[in-house]
């Protein structure tokens, strides 16, 4: 049933391949404690009941689960619910009237614009895999883009005449982003070595922008690798990732004055209050600056 399922949210409702993977291990966690708690090997649709829903969720969190996470559950657990009900296996959803938790809203952590120019400018420019770190770099600063969309980019995606980048995001939605004057520099220089790293391939050339050290597409966890490496050069924060460069982009967008529905679309949002976080973050910016300046304060 939950095979089925899964092949139901990328098939018909396009989901992304994280997604489906998220909501696989949500299920099989949530069976898992079942046949936990019932103590049998094999859990019928029967024993899904609101009852042991709200007993799962009240252990993910004496676990130490975050709100956002046992959220993400839930949401995991009702749409499956709902699949069930469609197929006529269960009469009604028990989760379906489950309130959803609240959780509380941190604000995306982001360099400032000098941190952001010297990360740029740490990747070594004398080799491949520099320029390729460089080019990452101002790419992933430059757009906006997430990772994943980074390292599933193909050479027939990128328009550096034009200037600009065709993504696929989630969902498998396509948007066109603009490219920065200095992430077009750092690809056109990465892409004349970049054939230095197709030569160490096995055979023929791979359509990837992004190529690791062997000559294959590198993966997102290299990314998330290098990109750590650097930024932890010019940030103290402790939980640094290559989504850092996005909340950055966005950032340094809106104080720049760009339109939140513009930044929305580069984003890739598909709801508004996903990009209103960011408004926030300049909101406390100026709070702090007033709180500094004004003797009234």
């Amino acid at each position: 049933m939950v095979k089925q399922f899964l092949i139901s949210l990328a098939l018909e409702r396009n989901y992304s391949e994280n997604t489906v993977k998220a909501y696989n291990n949500d299920l099989a966690q949530f069976q898992q404690f079942l046949r936990k708690q019932l103590g049998q090997p094999r859990v019928s649709l029967g024993e899904i009941n609101r009852l042991a829903i709200r007993h799962f969720l009240g252990t993910l969190h004496l676990e130490g689960y975050n709100s956002r996470s046992i959220m993400r559950k839930l949401t995991a657990i009702r749409s499956f619910c709902r699949h069930l009900c469609r197929q006529g296996l269960l009469q009604s959803n028990p989760a379906a009237h489950l309130m959803p938790m609240r959780w509380e809203k941190r604000l995306p952590t982001f360099l400032d614009v000098a941190q952001a120019a010297k990360v740029m400018d740490l990747p070594d420019r004398e080799t491949a895999l520099g320029l390729r770190d460089w080019a990452i770099l101002e790419l992933l600063y430059g757009t906006g883009i997430r990772l994943m969309e980074l390292v599933s980019l193909n050479r027939s995606a990128l328009d550096l005449l034009g200037e600009v980048v065709k993504v696929r995001g989630k969902g498998k939605k396509e948007r066109i982003i603009p490219i920065g004057g200095k992430a077009v520099e750092a690809l056109r220089a990465y892409l004349i070595r970049r054939k230095e790293l197709v030569a160490k391939g096995k055979k023929g050339s791979t359509e990837a922008v992004f190529l690791n050290y062997r000559g294959g597409r590198i993966s997102g966890r290299s990314v998330r690798r290098i990109v750590n490496k650097y930024l932890h050069q010019v940030s103290e924060e402790e939980h640094l990732s290559p989504h850092l460069l996005r909340h950055t982009f966005a950032t340094h967008m809106l104080d720049a004055g760009a339109d939140l529905r513009a930044v929305k679309e580069l984003l890739g949002h598909t709801s508004l209050s996903s990009t209103q976080i960011y408004t926030h973050v300049t909101v406390e910016k100026l709070r702090k600056v007033y709180d500094q300046a004004h003797p009234r304060a």
